[in-house]
């Protein structure tokens, strides 16, 4: 049996791939690999970018497997809701910039992991994105109502949730939900997204800036203003005693270009 989730790494960027097409829909054993992916990412000091995609050319990924909901008790409805709420807060909290490439349907569960994601691009004409749960009776139960509140605000989130509609691309951009959409066959778009990712990387960017950007912003959104600048301050603290930090304002000061590590 082919794995469920195929990782790679390699330049300094790891690719996460959810690999049961043409639906990549998720079961509780893919989130397993999901999360082993996401740590492995995390863990290693020569990534500093991970990119998410599905395989195939139809869906980025069609949410949870209906089969699977439907067959289970709800119980372990519930501990698998629970499991998919941790892997995708991991996810979040890893200090390492996270793409979500939206290579097709990207609806339900799938969007709930593109939004768990930093930054989102697609591919024009490849699939429509949103969160249609209300025609199955249910909600979205992975962070959906959550996640796409704080991005789209909650009058939006309600009304888009509510009539369980989705959107093109295009459309879904003006909402505010993806950061690029690019034209292209797969294989072109794909070395975009690469290309796009790679802007991230040392020695042209500080990766661990980076990750310390994405950390003030993911936890001090979640807390009190002033819990917020004490976030930052001591986020800024780490990356003053960092390798990067040195470098940056040495270059600065002797007028040439900086030379990151990502240290």
């Amino acid at each position: 049996m082919a794995a469920l989730v195929r990782y790679s790494a390699s330049g300094g960027i790891a690719v996460i791939q959810l690999n049961d097409p043409p639906a990549n829909a998720y079961t509780y054993e893919m989130n397993r690999a999901l999360d082993e992916a996401i740590l492995s990412a995390r863990f290693d000091p020569e990534v500093h970018v991970i990119v998410l995609r599905g395989a195939g050319e139809k869906f980025f990924c069609a949410g949870a497997n209906i089969r699977m909901l439907a067959e289970a008790d709800p119980t372990f409805k519930y501990y698998f809701c629970l499991h998919a709420n941790e892997t995708l807060n991991r996810l979040e909290h890893t200090p390492k910039l996270v793409i979500a490439a939206l290579n097709g349907h990207t609806v339900g569960g799938g969007l709930e992991i593109a939004l768990a994601a930093d930054l989102r691009v697609a591919r024009r004409g490849a699939g429509r994105i949103g969160l249609p749960e209300v025609k199955l009776g249910v909600l979205p139960g992975t962070g959906g109502t959550q996640r796409l509140s704080r991005m789209v605000g909650k009058s939006r989130a309600i009304e888009m949730m509510a009539t369980g509609s989705t959107f093109d691309f295009d459309e879904a951009m003006r909402f505010g939900l993806l950061n690029e959409v690019w034209d292209g066959e797969p294989a072109q778009w794909w070395e975009k997204v690469m290309e796009y990712g790679g802007q991230f990387l040392p020695p042209s960017r500080a990766s661990m800036a980076v990750g310390c950007i994405k950390r003030a912003v993911q936890s001090g959104l979640e807390v009190p203003f002033e819990s917020a600048l004490a976030i930052e301050r001591e986020l800024q603290q780490r990356l003053f005693a960092s390798e990067d930090a040195r470098e940056g304002l040495a270059a600065y000061l002797e007028k040439r270009e900086a030379r990151f590590r990502g240290k």
